[in-house]
């Protein structure tokens, strides 16, 4: 089966309204070349599930961000995103705002189709006052309470990985997967960027097998992006463009900042974006970065 389409396809599968998991975390392997073409479109009333960077502050600029169930959103260097802060100080978005390891047993509830995983987490904080959806619930068990994380199933994940195959066996070599095989399956259509397009004979070494984390059969497209995690990192290929980042959170501290970064770099499409950050060459020169 050959699952290849372009970004274009992707995001003609989105509707309005949608749950959309975006997978990567702050500035580390984000499919933003998939989230340019969700900027390019009509596409709008989203709700957004993610450890979030650039991917999520753009959408918020973009007004296409209804609902936002998050961890964090920021740019590491940068600690709390620009254009993210904007919307949230202004109110623009409803927002489920939880720990990052509550937002992870959300992801493998509706990865394991199961209602919620009870925590910890979140117990005796104001995580569940600021959450009122959130329950508390009794043990079964004992006499403990305990925070009933509800699962997150999204309509579709957004990601960004090393290698595919057009079958969908995704690769990811960098140091930390993150949580991109719990957003793979806990969406109902996952589509993924990938640096380079294999074939499946590729993932006959076991050596290479290692690094597939989850069934092709949860790949409904991949979509071959060379360079498609830009400005975020896509370790080991290449590092964080961290003045890239500052140049678009500077941005955010001018008026009319975002509608002429959107001019200069989202409206004129994918190609034109690769060649106004110093082409393919300039992308695989930076620096992986170390945490």
């Amino acid at each position: 089966m050959n699952k290849q389409m372009s970004a274009c396809d992707v995001v003609a599968q989105l509707k309005d309204g949608m749950t959309i998991g975006i997978g990567g975390w702050g500035p580390r392997r984000k499919p933003m070349a998939l989230v340019r073409e969700i900027l390019r479109s009509p596409l709008k009333d989203l709700t957004v599930v993610a450890y979030g960077g650039a991917d999520v502050g753009m959408l918020c600029a973009a007004g296409k961000i209804r609902k936002l169930v998050f961890a964090f959103v920021s740019l590491d260097a940068i600690p709390l995103e620009p254009y993210f802060r904007q919307a949230r100080q202004a109110g623009a978005l409803e927002v489920m705002e939880i720990d990052e390891g509550m937002l992870m047993l959300g992801l493998k509830a509706a990865a394991m189709q199961v209602p919620f995983i009870p925590t910890r987490i979140g117990l005796g904080t104001d995580v569940i006052r600021h959450n009122p959806d959130l329950k508390v619930i009794g043990s079964p068990y004992d006499a403990k309470d305990w925070v009933a994380m509800p699962a997150l199933p999204l309509d579709a994940a957004l990601l960004h990985v090393d290698r595919a195959s057009a079958r969908g066996v995704c690769q990811v070599r960098g140091p930390d997967i993150y949580m991109d095989d719990l957003f793979a399956r806990a969406a109902r259509s996952t589509y993924v960027s990938c640096e380079e397009l294999v074939d499946d004979a590729y993932f006959a070494n076991g050596e290479e097998a290692r690094y597939v984390y989850w069934e092709r059969s949860a790949t409904a497209g991949v979509v071959h992006l060379p360079g498609g995690a830009h400005p975020s990192s896509c370790a080991p290929a290449y590092g964080v463009d961290q003045a890239h980042l500052r140049l678009y959170a500077a941005s955010a501290r001018e008026e009319g900042g975002w509608a002429r970064y959107a001019e200069r770099f989202v409206d004129g499409g994918e190609a034109a974006y690769i060649d106004a950050v110093g082409g393919p060459a300039a992308i695989a020169k930076l620096a992986p970065t170390v945490y």
